[in-house]
Formats: C-alpha cells, structure tokens, sequence
C-alpha cells in the first residue's frame, strides 16, 4: 500500500510560481511511474503531468506545457511540480498519484494510488 501526500498548495497571483511536493509513504516510489492531475469546480479530474519511475521521459498536457516541469528524487520518495507562470484557469485542487506499472501516463485510471489534494488558487 503507498500512502501519498500532497503539499506546497496556495494562494498566488497571476504569473506566480508554486511548487508542489508529494511525499510517499509506505512503500518506495523509485518503481512507480508518478502523474499529477487537477480538478476544478465543476470540472471533470484532467491530467497535467506524469513522470515515467526513473524519470528520464516526462509527459505533459498541453495547457501547462513550457510552464510546469514535473521531477522526482526517487531517495526522497518525493515527486515535484513546479509551476511557472501562473493563470487563474490553473486554480484546481492538484492530486499527485502512483502507477505501479512504472511508464507514465495521461489516464487517470491507470493509477492505483492517489493523494487527498493540494488546493492551488490563481488570482487575476
């Protein structure tokens, strides 16, 4: 079972920047490919950004591409989203999550494991 916690959430004007970390517990994420996806009021969960488990291919959405880079520290068991340039269309809660089976992807339901959210806001 991995446990994961999202945390680096907050209030940030437009063309701020935030980093959001996920720390596991449980088990080791260094096999585990990592994504993270948000949601918005009123809004279907979309995916933003995935990592595979040894980080050398990283995968994102068009919507954040060039202002969001997804990394991991696989000894921290910790996996990163740093966001840039800042837009109130990005303000979701953001959920990290954990596929065990290690490539990386933009579906949601290939994901076993899944963190409570982080709640990030844009203001314009």
């Amino acid at each position: 079972q991995v446990q994961l916690v999202e945390s680096g959430g907050g209030l940030v004007q437009a063309g701020g920047s935030l980093r959001l970390s996920c720390a596991a517990s449980g088990r080791t994420l260094s096999s585990y490919a990592m994504g993270w996806f948000r949601q918005a009021p009123g809004k279907e969960r979309e995916f933003v950004a995935a990592i595979s488990w040894s980080g050398s291919s990283t995968y994102y959405a068009d919507s954040v591409k060039g202002r969001f880079t997804i990394s991991r520290n696989n000894a921290k068991n910790t996996v990163y989203l740093q966001m840039n340039s800042l837009k109130p269309e990005d303000t979701a809660v953001y959920y990290c999550a954990a596929d065990s089976r290690g490539l990386g992807s933009d579906l949601s339901y290939k994901y076993e494991y899944w963190g409570q959210g982080t709640q990030v806001t844009v203001s314009s």
